[in-house]
């Protein structure tokens, strides 16, 4: 046993440029985990540039991108970069490499203790799969330094986009006076602490049983510590099961159990798209009381649920009949590995039966074929960041109807060339119908995708416990934007729910309610057990005249979640609304000049200083403000949209045209954008130019806004010939 135990510290020893000891702690005793843990991605996830760890080829190799040129090469132990952009030339070190497959991205050195990810990544796949080879991160754009995307900017930074899930016991430690990091971690990469927290009492507790192991334990860095989660049940078919359900043993008898899986919020922590509430993950705190979660909303997700945007797994896995029926991570992930636990069918013939699931009655396709895999159909691929394709955890059912609907994609028309109406076609040939969603599902995509509903409908709707806990919880949180305001005894149930996503959902959706309705039942979720419904509740509260002393600490839980997102634009944002909410209207200026500070090509907090400006009556620090965001952000239509606001009250119409007339031009799928730009035309005596902006507009969007514009303007002009064009459209909208 000796000679393998020492076998496997000497490869950790190799592999590891850090050491940490509470992390040489667990290697003492867990070897068979650590030896596991070295093939995981966890392992992998972040370590420093040598020749051990950089799988690119610095071989003095150039790639040219647009505007962008980079050579890539060694000095002696160092890997150097040479970029050129907007005409200069700058050399980089890496000093750090970020993840290792299908692709490898690398860290440099920024000022103020940043670190920023380089806008070329390399492609670890092997060459015969169109790897091996350096590749843009925007292949379809060119990203200039007067971009939000720009590497060099906010959204591309380690600190504070990346590091938390990457190492372990990350603290940002981002400081908002003088606008710098001083970031820490305990362990470089994804370890034990990660998941199994602080282990040092376990560590304690059984020392004095192995002291000949520990004594001779050597410094190293990091190993994943022992199974913790016990198997508490199994899988069990019943007599004439198809699928197989959760039993634990109660009195020496296996009997049907709903699972606790309560462990998988440390998964969460970094498998979702999430915003934080605190500096840093802890592995044993709540997910919620650190994380306020993305609902299913688009453009994030399809209307039907399926990713669209880079989500990762959480919103996905929540929405999907296996987690409903008890289903967690490790029930298909080895838990050190994180490498699913048998490959091909056989991971979802461990609780559904072969007999009826695994071959051509049920697939359709040959046995052989990449069709008749299971998670082809059910969970299909989307790529990102270039290369990585990653499968969608929802598990769907492809739903011809559904992607003619809404433009979801469904794995069928993913392989097949074909229309959605083959697809309908050969379903109901197969299997007797082409939709296997239920009249809730139905409905539920239907809102999503923007259909009207009442009121009553959609109060039916959220009550329908045949939808997912999230679907219901995302429902509620759209309410603001698509119903009249609602009472409290309509919300008084999601409020009073003991599902706390139901509760953080109808936290969010506060607004809906008039004041006076939101200061009855509402105040109750500022002493919820989670700190995200607190903040979100705290958040749709201020300025109510509330002293309660839960108002007051949720009101300072939120003040302190929005402090640790000042190093980006969003931060300083929240935090400017919520102080002049409470009337601060110097403290909400300098969050706002610190947010085009930290994040210079970030529209909004410009466009909220030039509005703060206006409400004060400074007509020229607003014009400075609105002329220093268009120097920035030249091509952005919100820019060119408020100049042209600023300029109507200035009388300014002929600039203000001009303005609105750009914004159409940069983004001509805003609607808004076309329905003031008529206006303008129309005020300046241009009727048929206006008509016609209209027209151009609707060959965008059919909205019924441009529509009633597009009469009025043609009944005032005596144009029969467009008001026939827009009433034609009025009643086939």
């Amino acid at each position: 046993m000796k000679p393998i135990f020492f076998a496997l510290a000497f490869i950790l020893y190799l592999v590891s440029s850090h050491c940490e000891a509470n992390q040489e702690n667990c290697v003492s005793c867990h070897t068979e985990q650590v030896k596991q843990w070295l093939q995981s991605d966890h392992a992998k996830s972040m370590a420093t540039a040598d020749p051990d760890n950089v799988l690119a080829n610095f071989n003095d190799v150039e790639i040219t991108h647009y505007s962008q040129k980079a050579k890539f090469y060694r000095s002696k132990d160092k890997f150097l970069i040479d970029l050129t952009e907007a005409g200069t030339t700058n050399t980089y070190e890496v000093i750090y490499t970020f993840g290792h497959y299908p692709l490898q991205q690398y860290l440099v050195p920024a000022p103020n203790g940043k670190y920023q990810v380089f806008p070329f990544a390399w492609d670890s796949r092997e060459q015969n799969e169109g790897g091996q080879r350096w590749y843009p991160n925007h292949p379809a754009e060119d990203i200039g330094i007067n971009d939000r995307l720009h590497w060099k900017q906010p959204m591309q930074n380690w600190n504070g986009m990346c590091a938390d899930c990457h190492s372990t016991g990350l603290k940002r430690n981002f400081d908002n006076e003088s606008l710098s990091f001083n970031s820490q971690f305990d362990n470089i990469n994804v370890s034990c602490a990660s998941c199994h927290g602080d282990m040092t009492n376990h560590y304690i507790a059984n020392k004095t049983q192995r002291p000949e192991i520990l004594l001779k334990t050597p410094n190293l860095l990091s190993g994943l510590s022992s199974n913790d989660i016990k198997a508490v049940g199994k899988w069990l078919f019943k007599k004439g099961d198809k699928i197989a359900s959760w039993h634990e043993e109660i009195d020496g008898k296996y009997q049907p159990a709903k699972r606790d899986n309560n462990f998988m919020e440390s998964c969460f922590g970094c498998h979702s798209l999430r915003s934080p509430l605190t500096n840093g993950i802890n592995p044993e705190q709540t997910f919620l009381d650190q994380f306020t979660p993305s609902f299913l909303m688009p453009p994030l997700y399809f209307a039907d649920g399926q990713i669209h945007e880079e989500v990762f797994v959480y919103g996905s896995f929540l929405q999907s009949r296996m987690y409903e029926a008890g289903v967690n991570c490790i029930d298909c992930h080895n838990p050190h590995t994180m490498k699913v636990k048998v490959e091909g069918n056989g991971l979802c013939l461990q609780c559904h039966a072969a007999n009826t699931y695994d071959g051509i009655k049920h697939t359709k396709h040959p046995s052989n074929s990449e069709a008749s895999q299971c998670v082809n159909c059910h969970m299909p691929t989307r790529t990102y960041m270039g290369v990585d394709a990653r499968r969608d955890h929802s598990f769907s059912i492809p739903s011809p109807r559904v992607s003619e609907k809404t433009d979801a994609p469904n794995a069928c028309i993913n392989c097949h060339e074909k229309s959605n109406a083959w697809v309908a076609e050969q379903l109901s040939k197969w299997y007797g119908r082409d939709s296997t969603l239920i009249i809730e599902e139905e409905q539920y995509i239907a809102f999503i995708h923007g259909e009207k509903f009442t009121k009553a409908a959609i109060l039916k709707l959220l009550q329908a416990k045949s939808l997912p806990i999230i679907k219901r919880a995302t429902l509620l949180a759209i309410l603001p934007s698509r119903i009249e305001a609602l009472t409290d005894s309509e919300l008084r149930p999601f409020i009073l729910s003991e599902e706390p996503l139901l509760r953080l959902a109808v936290a969010q959706a506060g607004r809906a309610l008039p004041p006076r309705e939101r200061l009855k039942t509402y105040p109750r979720l500022l002493e919820d057990e989670y700190k995200a419904i607190r903040v979100a509740a705290a958040n749709n509260l201020v300025g109510l005249g509330i002293s309660s002393s839960s108002y007051k600490n949720a009101l300072s839980e939120l003040t302190a979640s929005n402090a640790i997102s000042q190093w980006r634009g969003e931060g300083n944002l929240n935090q400017s609304l919520i102080e002049y909410e409470q009337g601060n209207i110097e403290q909400a200026e300098t969050l706002l000049k610190q947010g085009t500070i930290v994040d210079p090509y970030f529209e909004a907090n410009y466009i909220n200083l030039a509005e703060l400006y206006r409400s004060q009556n400074l007509m020229a620090k607003e014009e400075s403000v609105l002329e220093k965001a268009l120097s920035s952000m030249p091509k952005s239509d919100l820019i060119h949209y408020s100049i042209g606001m600023f300029n109507i009250r200035k009388s300014n119409k002929t600039k203000a045209v001009f303005h609105f007339k750009k914004a159409t031009e940069l983004n001509p799928s805003n609607v808004q954008n076309w329905y003031i730009y008529a206006l303008a035309l129309d005020n300046t005596g241009q009727i048929p130019q206006s008509i016609e902006a209209l027209k151009k507009g609707l060959s965008y969007q059919k909205d019924a806004s441009l529509i009633d514009l597009g009469l009025s303007l043609s009944q005032k002009l005596g144009d029969q010939g467009s008001f026939s064009y827009f009433m034609k459209l009025k009643n086939s909208h």
